[in-house]
């Protein structure tokens, strides 16, 4: 039934409307290629030009098509049997030619996003900046993009800042252009499940052969246009062991203030893939080679200078690294909590000295550092609240008398605040007989547990007696 609505939708359609792109493309001649969107409303495989790209067989790239997720080819074959082109574009086809699992999976085709949309019953678009569609296949969701034309246009929904960074980018245009305005050559190939071959248009092969991450264009030009692409840089670099080309490495150091100029939420969004590539080591190593930290963690140079702190962060760091590689999940909470630890503890100490009390003084820390962090990075709130917990855990953990160490075992979070513990102890901060105590105390039942509490040398609160007050007593006259 479903098949037959099909058919009468993409067969009641105009040929006039779904005439087919240019077949012939001369990348000199970008402007002519910038037509009009449309397909073939034929329901097989459209026989497709190279596009000028070179294509690349399977018997020489080899991608094995069983690594490809279900979602993928099920997206890529609805929009062949519409008519469309459809390929899968981006990091999948880079870390399948590396021999790696993707992690997700992007489509790229010459169909509007309405069209897709209309295409895929379970499918949303997305976006403002770039419009986008979700296609959504179980818990899998594959990212459909139509094919972007130059943003330089005079026609077309775009917007350029000052800086020259692309604000909006709703243009589309071939696959050429597409191809021209993807990042790095290693990013610009194009695998049609169908044919199992691969069209490459900017000798992203010989480059990911080669261990090479090379930018497409002017390297100044496309920083202007997009300043995260310094931060992608850093990451696909530390994260696949690729050397960053010279030209493309060169501007990166004098442009780093462009980041300035990012939101804050895209901004915390790219770092968020960056400590949690499963390389964060070597990402962070990265950032401060190219001299792109500064601004976005605060005092992250003063943290790495200090030994103790130096060490806190480089644990922390091992630690979400090796549970990443593990298939183990990570708690972007608890890496951030971790990275601004020692900020929070230099202005928590400030506010004692000025004569608040420990807890009121921490919670004023708290609010100041992600505060003063959401300026250039806004990290999202469900994430600040759960860094805040485990901060004003840590002080309830040097309480090992009467019912508090009770009370602190069923805080929600006590696990995550157990392990920041751990991770101060083992840098140096705490002595290491505060961990192993509240290990054993942990692991403890019964009686066993209730005799490893300490002498409560508090003060003890001294309880307010109610005075009843005497009742009034009426006054009788004689």
């Amino acid at each position: 039934m479903i098949k037959k609505l099909l058919d009468r939708i993409f067969n009641s359609k105009s040929a006039k409307s779904l005439a087919h792109a240019s077949t012939t493309v001369n990348p000199t001649h970008k402007a002519q290629q910038r037509s009009k969107l449309t397909a073939n409303h034929a329901h097989k495989q459209p026989d497709l030009p190279h596009h000028g790209a070179l294509s690349i067989a399977h018997k020489t790239h080899k991608i094995d098509r069983n690594l490809l997720s279900n979602a993928a080819l099920k997206t890529t074959e609805g929009l062949h049997k519409a008519g469309f082109e459809a390929y899968i574009v981006g990091g999948a086809v880079r870390d399948l030619l590396l021999n790696r699992t993707p992690k997700d999976f992007d489509v790229a085709t010459n169909a509007t996003p309405e069209q897709v949309n209309r295409l895929f019953r379970r499918s949303r678009l997305i976006g403002k900046r770039f419009r986008l569609v979700h296609v959504l296949f179980g818990d899998e969701t594959i990212e459909v993009s139509t094919f972007r034309g130059s943003h330089l246009e005079a026609e077309g929904d775009a917007k350029v800042s000052d800086s020259g960074r692309i604000i909006r980018d709703n243009v589309f245009g071939s696959i050429v252009d597409d191809a021209l305005r993807r990042d790095f050559t290693a990013n610009a190939l194009y695998y049609n499940p169908a044919s199992q071959e691969v069209l490459d248009f900017h000798n992203g092969y010989a480059d990911i052969k080669a261990g090479i991450l090379r930018m497409i264009g002017k390297p100044e030009t496309r920083y202007a246009e997009d300043p995260v692409r310094m931060l992608r840089a850093v990451r696909l670099s530390a994260k696949l062991g690729l050397k960053i080309e010279a030209q493309t490495q060169a501007p990166i150091a004098k442009m780093a203030d462009y980041l300035a100029d990012v939101p804050p939420s895209r901004l915390f969004d790219e770092m968020l893939k960056l400590f949690l590539s499963g390389h964060a080591m070597q990402s962070l190593a990265a950032l401060r080679a190219q001299q792109l930290h500064h601004g976005l963690l605060p005092m992250l140079d003063v943290m790495l200078e200090q030994a103790m702190g130096k060490r806190f962060i480089m644990m922390a760091l091992q630690n979400t690294d090796q549970r990443i590689l593990a298939g183990k999940s990570a708690n972007p909470s608890f890496l951030f909590a971790c990275l601004l630890w020692h900020e929070m503890i230099v202005a928590w100490e400030l506010h004692k000295k000025s004569g608040q009390h420990l807890m009121p003084a921490l919670h004023l820390a708290m609010n100041e550092v992600i505060a003063s962090q959401a300026e250039k990075l806004a990290i999202h709130n469900r994430y600040t609240a759960t860094m805040k917990e485990i901060w004003a855990m840590q002080p309830r953990f040097e309480q090992r008398a009467g019912k508090r160490p009770f009370a602190l075992l069923t805080h929600p979070r006590y696990r995550a605040g157990y392990d920041f513990l751990l991770l101060r102890c083992e840098s140096g901060e705490l002595p290491m007989e505060l961990g192993e105590w509240w290990t054993a105390f942990a692991n403890a039942e019964g009686e066993a547990r209730s005799a490893m509490l300490m002498a409560d040398s508090a003060p003890k609160k001294r309880r307010r007696r109610n005075r009843k007050k005497p009742s009034a007593t009426p006054n009788v006259a004689d």
